[in-house]
């Protein structure tokens, strides 16, 4: 029985010492692409809009669209036109510290256009 018992032993340590498997390599389909992220956005933001609060972006633009809240972020969407206009409000008093349209201008995250577009679309 003894025999049997460290026979049994040996198997089992031995089972234990085996070298481990190979990894299974991916296949194609489970490796995902990778897309390199755009660049950030030229800085500066259009002056009749930065630093506005809430009430204040509300009389000049109208309701949003859209809103979203991240944390001590929140984000307003306005539809005007072909293009979209976002503004991102942080802080406390919460105040637009951002803004970008799209499509982007070209020499800044903002198209002149599209927040004169923003504004005529209250008028009307």
């Amino acid at each position: 029985m003894k025999k049997f018992l460290a026979g049994s032993m040996l198997l089992v340590l031995a089972a234990c010492a085996a070298p481990p498997r190979p990894a299974i390599a991916p296949t194609r389909a489970s490796v995902e692409p990778t897309v390199p992220l755009p660049p950030p956005p030229p800085k500066g933001e259009p002056q009749r809009f930065a630093g506005l609060d809430a009430a204040r972006l509300t009389a000049l633009a109208g309701a949003p669209a859209f809103t979203r809240k991240d944390g001590a972020t929140e984000m307003w969407r306005y539809d005007a036109g072909s293009c979209r206009v976002f503004f991102f409000f942080t802080g406390a008093p919460a105040k637009v510290q951002h803004i970008e349209t799209m499509p982007r201008g070209t020499n800044s995250a903002t198209d002149p256009e599209c927040l004169n577009a923003l504004q005529a679309s209250k008028r009307s």
